[in-house]
């Protein structure tokens, strides 16, 4: 009989209560501001993170998830006699954490040469960040709940994460900038202007899809953007930060126009919070395809 386990790393903001619930792996991220250095969902919550990172004048920084940490939780759940460890990862376009854990299956195979055929592992590059690679997983982990086989599971991860579409804005370029992910000077009339960029994440980039003026333009066109690709019918989830009312305003637009809530809300910790801002609003969805 088949014994599944799910593993992905804290940058996928599945919350405690799944992770307990359905009985997820969250390998955490380790957070260095200065000389201070903090493991995520051990040494801070979001909100915790949030004010430290709003105290610290530098570029919070994140480190990868090791090979030799993902020998050691692979030797671990063989020894458990599990048969299939599923592990899907932050954006591999960003992180060297996927390339890590593919180096450290290879290694224990080299050292298991027993194991194959019986203990599969099945390393999966979420190509995004926060809910975009986290809810898949959830839905992985209620499948397995339902006897669903690893590689039905394994196909819809990545069905789901081929095509699934994050639409964001952050209220603020202060993070952007500091980070470099928008250019100082642009940042600087940016924020005089009241301009906020519309941020799409699909296939490991990052791009700006547009640009509104003012905070009240944000969900408006948020929604816009996202039902021009969104799959009718389809779950949908909301991501947000430090402000839980423009959670709550995406999700009641939302609601509005497809006619059903979203599937989950993911709050964001520091993969996106260090380039974003504690403060942003988005929606996670699977798109249709793009012409051209």
């Amino acid at each position: 009989m088949a014994k599944i386990k799910f593993l992905t790393d804290s940058a996928s903001d599945i919350t405690e209560e799944l992770e307990k619930k359905l009985d997820i792996q969250i390998v955490p991220f380790k957070v260095a501001m200065g000389d201070e250095s903090y493991v995520s969902r051990v040494d801070f919550d979001n909100e915790r993170f949030y004010k430290i990172m709003d105290e610290y004048d530098g570029i919070p920084v994140t480190s990868q998830v090791t090979s030799f940490e993902y020998q050691q939780i692979f030797e671990k759940l063989y020894e458990e006699k599990y048969t299939d460890v599923i592990n899907v990862m932050i954006n591999s376009k960003g992180s060297a954490t996927y390339s890590n854990a593919v180096m450290a299956a290879d290694e224990f195979y080299s050292e298991h040469p027993e194991a194959k055929g019986k203990f599969k592992i099945y390393n999966i590059d979420g190509k995004s960040y926060t809910g975009a690679y986290g809810y898949p997983v959830i839905q992985g982990a209620m499948k397995a709940a339902k006897d669903v086989p690893a590689a039905d599971i394994v196909a819809f991860i990545k069905d789901w994460i081929d095509n699934c579409v994050i639409f964001f804005a952050p209220y603020t370029l202060k993070y952007a900038k500091k980070s470099g992910r928008i250019p100082s000077a642009a940042a600087f009339v940016g924020e005089v202007m009241g301009l906020r960029p519309i941020m799409r994440i699909f296939d490991g980039e990052i791009v700006t899809e547009t640009k509104v003026r003012g905070d009240k333009a944000i969900v408006p066109k948020i929604l816009d953007v996202t039902l021009k690709e969104m799959i009718p019918q389809t779950p949908y989830c909301i991501v947000y930060g430090s402000d839980e009312s423009v959670r709550d305003e995406m999700a009641q637009a939302m609601t509005k126009k497809v006619g059903y809530p979203p599937a989950e809300c993911f709050q964001i910790g520091a993969a996106i919070a260090i380039n974003a801002g504690p403060k942003v609003t988005g929606v996670i969805f699977k798109a249709q395809k793009r012409n051209g």
